[in-house]
């Protein structure tokens, strides 16, 4: 998805991962592009918080199966596209 939607790159280690996402600088908070993707990640069923403005993290239980983590892969490209 790098290159091909507003994912910017990807970045982290193990489970404590982050996509940055490419948005013109002051379209943070509410009214900016990964605060979109979080609401679209909500509605399709992955909860989710943007940092920094234009940093999305994730931090899954450890418990998590890898059934569940291509779940939430699933969700995350979905939603991507669906924001634009």
């Amino acid at each position: 998805l790098v290159g091909n939607t507003s994912i910017e790159s990807v970045r982290g280690r193990g489970l404590l991962n982050a996509i940055i996402i490419d948005q013109p600088k002051g379209s943070y908070g509410d009214t900016g592009k990964a605060w979109d993707v979080c609401l679209r990640m909500k509605e399709n069923g992955l909860l989710a918080k943007p940092t920094h403005g234009n940093i999305i993290r994730f931090a899954p239980p450890l418990t998590i199966s890898e059934g569940e983590i291509d779940e939430c892969l699933d969700i995350i490209e979905k939603s991507v596209i669906q924001v634009g």
